[in-house]
């Protein structure tokens, strides 16, 4: 098995405690030209990229080290196949099959990853059962938050700004359950003295009072159709997820949730919020129209965040943009005549 040019603990503490740009510059300086002169050949720009996501994520360190279990073969290691899984996702490679066939015929490619022959790269089902439980590990939402602990998590962030986008997915929709049937209600005004029961508070409404965890345990998770407008107003729609993401000042992502394409916009913006703000300090909270809803408001505050919301009109003229203040009559509740929140 090759060895890899940062393996050993002090060049990994090293890293730990550098910053992206002096990452960058001893990529330059050191590793890359470390590479060559093992490679017996120049690097393509690709593999640079490779070289320097790599390095900068380390994600073979939230994986455990193989152990062998009675007799047999010794399993292969998990740490290159989390490389290689990296890999898979910085190529954009559709299958697991097509990944195998890249580390067979590009021989930089696989000693990268940590196999020196073809014959060391593990079979298509031995990729397939540790990328199945990468997946149940939630491995990428632990590298995650690792990096934005590490980089960003000690930084005050101006503008978190929260929005979502679609993800296809090559999958049947699931089918939705009806919705079981409600009470019927009485027509009309009630009688002097009758207290009719008050309507249940909706799901944003709901998530005020929640963990982040419970607010995102209600959310639908199945593949479903998604139907989203582009800027320019024209209706897009999809088969498979939403991803929404949280991102700081500089592009870096700091909470992401993937849903049903269902889901709208606003429905996870409140636990968000709270997932983000355990993990950044920040000051402001910019949406789009979308987002536009009393509840939101009252979170973001909340949080110590001042909340930057374009309008929603709902079908009439958008004011200028200002800020809505809290209903004080009702205690934060939106006021009369809201719809979303």
């Amino acid at each position: 098995m090759l060895k890899r040019e940062l393996s050993d603990s002090s060049n990994k503490q090293r890293l730990t405690s550098m910053s992206v740009t002096e990452i960058r510059d001893r990529l330059d300086t050191e590793i890359f030209p470390a590479w060559e002169q093992k490679l017996g050949e120049p690097l393509t720009e690709k593999l640079r990229q490779v070289l320097r996501l790599l390095e900068a994520v380390r994600i073979e360190e939230h994986v455990e080290a193989p152990r062998r279990q009675g007799r047999g073969r010794f399993p292969h290691g998990r740490r290159l196949l989390s490389r290689a899984f990296l890999v898979k996702a910085i190529y954009n490679a559709p299958t697991t099959l097509s990944l195998i066939e890249m580390l067979q015929t590009q021989p930089m490619l696989r000693r990268i990853c940590g196999w020196a022959n073809r014959a060391d790269v593990p079979s298509a089902p031995t990729f397939s059962r540790a990328f199945g439980d990468f997946a149940q590990a939630n491995l990428g939402a632990t590298v995650h938050q690792a990096l934005v602990a590490e980089y960003i998590g000690e930084r005050l962030i101006g503008h978190i700004c929260r929005d979502a986008t679609e993800i296809d997915a090559r999958e049947k929709p699931a089918k939705k359950p009806k919705p079981p049937p409600k009470p019927p209600r009485k027509r009309g005004r009630p009688k002097k003295g009758e207290e009719r029961p008050a309507p249940d508070p909706t799901r944003l409404w709901k998530q005020t009072t929640q963990t982040a965890e419970e607010a995102l345990a209600e959310a639908p998770t199945v593949c479903d159709r998604g139907s989203k407008r582009d800027a320019q107003g024209q209706p897009h729609r999809w088969i498979g997820y939403k991803a929404h993401l949280d991102t700081a000042d500089g592009g870096l992502p700091v909470t992401v949730v993937t849903p049903s394409a269902s889901l709208h916009d606003s429905q996870v913006a409140i636990p968000m919020a709270r997932l983000t703000a355990e993990r950044v300090t920040s000051l402001y909270d910019l949406m789009d129209a979308a987002y536009d809803a009393q509840a939101i408001y009252q979170v973001s505050e909340e949080l110590g965040h001042r909340p930057i919301i374009d309008k929603n009109g709902r079908g009439k003229p958008v004011p200028p943009l200002t800020r809505r203040p809290l209903d004080a009559t009702t205690n934060g509740a939106p006021a009369s005549g809201s719809t979303l929140g």
